[in-house]
């Protein structure tokens, strides 16, 4: 789906075969919800050559969990567009990177990190047995870290524009552009929880932080269009 993917297992005995394995699951993911590829399964139900009974078992999961995420946020998050297309990225990459973590622990590792596009999910342990560190940048300054986290066995999202321009909206004025928050950062249980809560709150505007903050188990930090940071009680815990 157009974006860079870092795989690092660092217990004994992992090699090239774990991280295949990650790999080959991620271009078969692409190959099926790639909005930018003709054949993919998403751009065939886009086009109405596949109907909702024949999706795959997979189409079928996502779909069930972006309408049980559309509810869960009030409407902020909808993989059906101004347009009537699906796009379903706010939510598959998550999903993705949780899937990949569970292939790994499935082949009896736990010491690792995985990043899709600014996305992480790390696992027990990041070198000489710490957590792992992960920066979050300025979205002025992308070359610059404003804050370094430490996490174990969790997952950060961040949704924004300052990368990738306008790609995110808010269903409920879809019309208007997203200018009030450059950047929202999200810490979640798992990468899927961070990374479908991150693009909601920050199709919320400002008042995505409150959001984040409502949610056990979530912390969050924000940073708006005059370089104001905002953040959860309980993030600089992470810090």
């Amino acid at each position: 789906m157009g974006m860079p993917v870092t795989v690092e297992v660092r217990d004994e005995g992992a090699g090239l075969k774990v991280t295949d394995k990650v790999f080959d699951y991620f271009k078969s993911v692409d190959e099926r919800f790639s909005t930018y590829k003709n054949l993919s399964e998403i751009s065939q139900i886009n086009r109405g050559e596949i109907k909702p009974e024949n999706f795959s078992p997979e189409m079928k999961e996502v779909f069930l969990l972006s309408e049980e995420t559309k509810k869960q946020t009030r409407g902020y998050f909808d993989i059906k567009k101004p347009d009537q297309i699906y796009d379903p990225s706010g939510l598959v990459k998550g999903w993705a990177i949780y899937k990949a973590a569970g292939l790994i622990k499935h082949q009896g590792f736990e010491n690792f990190f995985i990043e899709a596009g600014g996305d992480i999910q790390a696992g027990v342990d990041g070198p000489l047995g710490k957590p792992w560190t992960v920066g979050i940048r300025n979205p002025f300054k992308s070359g610059e870290i404003v804050k370094i986290l430490k996490i174990t066995s969790q997952g950060v999202a961040t949704s924004g524009t300052y990368f990738r321009g306008q790609h995110i909206y808010n269903p409920h004025k879809p019309e208007m552009p997203l200018t009030e928050v450059l950047s929202i950062t999200v810490i979640g249980p798992n990468i899927y929880e961070a990374d479908r809560f991150a693009t909601a709150a920050f199709a919320m505007g400002k008042a995505g932080i409150n959001f984040i903050e409502s949610l056990p188990g979530f912390e969050g930090y924000m940073i708006d269009k005059t370089g104001l940071a905002t953040k959860t009680s309980g993030f600089e815990r992470y810090v």
